[in-house]
């Protein structure tokens, strides 16, 4: 539902005319913002509402998508070029996917909303008094009346952030091709490996987290090696791939029931994966995982353990939570600044019972919805005190083929209907027509062939990983020296 915010762009142009208009912007209070839009001057037009979206995931895009319509003019900062369906990148990860399935150009969807600029860049910094938001190495400000920050969320390594070389996590869509072609490469590599420990090596595949990701992916990984690539390599064995789930906690899937949790480790078992539980990491190498008293020798290592979230508390100086979530109010407002909202993973949001929403792709949806309508409604003069209700719409999690996952409310359901389910889920939420296609006949492909089609290793993901493969070979041989 990470990183320094980044931003895309329009015409340069704008921003020069926008740069100026900064000096001469009219000072007052948040409600005199709103209502100037609302008035009508027969020798003035009425200036238009700026709204600035820092983020276009899930609750980025929810937002712009409620202000349609409004009298606003609204700028879409983000640190790629693209909006990604994150329940599906472990699918690219694990090459089931092609990346243009889940992913699309931000300009694309907002092409047809002329009051919607978008512009590429890092955000560092929030001038709150002014209403500016700055970007790194652009000398252009971009002001705003209302400013939503949805910037999400990135891995968090707990202190550790020397582990990401070895162990990248799956938050962005580089995040999932490099998955993917260190993956592709491990079985590469084993395949002209003459040593026999060092192909052992290459072929032990670690994910570290038991959440709905790791699980998924873990899943995905060992179903590749078992059923799909044997065929094809002539000096290995694929089916003797030794995947291996990291746990630091006593069960998988902590957010579902025990029964499911335990239904998800059995068919995870049955799929060939070893699932090892309250084993928290205490270090990672390139050439090993250390996971409570336990070494695991491999040179491919996955991290889904955990999560951090974007600076944005810092841009604002606002209060946040242990893992750098906003602290909102009851409408995702920040308190003290009434135009400036947090939603999704960059805000910790409270139920009535006490309990945190979760960091999930449908409460982020919904609170974009929220805080878009919310906006609307200050606009028109006509804003309410009713506070954000989160609606649980159930968890998903798929395991492998016919192996899923669902809770919703009372309902636990499990098994090939379930997994069923999942897909038609997955399927109906995607942005557009096009994908939705496209990822049903990229599934009913691999369901029917246990084939995969998005196996493509670049040219320089193969010198990247030659020179790995180099620096391996003169760690074993200086090891080797000094013993």
């Amino acid at each position: 539902m990470t990183r320094n915010l980044l931003v895309y762009s329009g015409a340069r142009a704008s921003l020069a005319v926008k740069g100026s208009s900064i000096a001469n912007r009219r000072k007052g209070s948040m409600l005199a913002n709103y209502s100037q839009v609302a008035q009508t001057n027969r020798t003035e037009p009425a200036r238009l509402h700026k709204v600035v979206v820092v983020g276009a995931g899930f609750g980025g895009v929810m937002a712009v998508n409620a202000l349609k319509g409004a009298p606003v003019e609204i700028t879409v900062l983000d640190r790629s070029n693209s909006h990604v369906f994150q329940p599906l990148l472990y699918q690219v990860g694990s090459c089931a996917l092609p990346a243009n399935d889940i992913a699309w150009p931000i300009r694309q969807i907002f092409a047809k909303r002329p009051e919607v600029t978008t512009l590429m860049g890092e955000v560092c910094k929030v001038d709150r008094h002014k209403q500016e938001v700055f970007m790194k190495d652009d000398p252009y400000p971009v002001p705003y009346d209302t400013l939503i920050l949805a910037s999400g969320a990135r891995d968090s390594y707990f202190g550790n952030d020397h582990w990401e070389k070895y162990a990248p996590g799956l938050k962005t869509l580089q995040d999932a091709t490099t998955i993917r072609r260190r993956l592709l490469l491990a079985f590469e590599l084993a395949e002209r490996e003459e040593d026999p420990e060092r192909r052992k090596s290459l072929l032990t595949f670690a994910m570290v987290g038991g959440g709905p990701t790791g699980v998924e992916l873990a899943g995905q990984i060992a179903q590749m090696a078992h059923s799909t690539l044997p065929k094809e390599f002539r000096n290995i064995d694929t089916k003797k791939a030794r995947v291996v789930l990291i746990e630091a906690g006593p069960r998988l899937l902590s957010a579902f029931p025990e029964d499911l949790s335990m239904y998800a480790k059995h068919a995870l078992e049955d799929l060939g994966v070893e699932v090892w539980l309250e084993k928290a990491v205490s270090d990672i190498t390139a050439d090993n995982i250390q996971a409570g008293d336990q070494v695991l020798d491999c040179k491919t290592i996955f991290w889904a353990a955990g999560v951090q979230a974007s600076p944005a508390h810092e841009w604002i100086g606002a209060k946040a939570n242990r893992t750098g979530c906003i602290k909102v109010k009851k409408d995702l407002s920040v308190a003290g600044y009434e135009n400036i909202f947090a939603i999704g993973d960059t805000a910790e949001v409270m139920q009535a019972d006490g309990s945190r929403v979760p960091g999930i792709a449908p409460a982020a949806k919904q609170m974009g919805t929220y805080v878009g309508r919310k906006i609307r409604k200050r606009i028109d003069g006509r804003d309410d005190e009713k506070p954000f209700r989160y609606v649980d719409m159930g968890s998903l999690a798929t395991i492998g083929k016919r192996k899923a996952v669902i809770r919703y409310k009372a309902l636990e359901m499990k098994g090939a209907l379930a997994w069923w389910l999942w897909g038609i889920a997955h399927i109906y939420f995607l942005i557009n027509i096009r994908s939705r296609m496209s990822v049903g006949l990229n599934w009913l492909y691999n369901f029917t062939r246990n084939m995969r089609g998005s196996r493509i290793i670049t040219q320089d993901a193969v010198e990247e990983y030659s020179a790995s493969r180099r620096d391996s070979r003169v760690r074993e041989e200086h090891c080797m020296k000094k013993e």
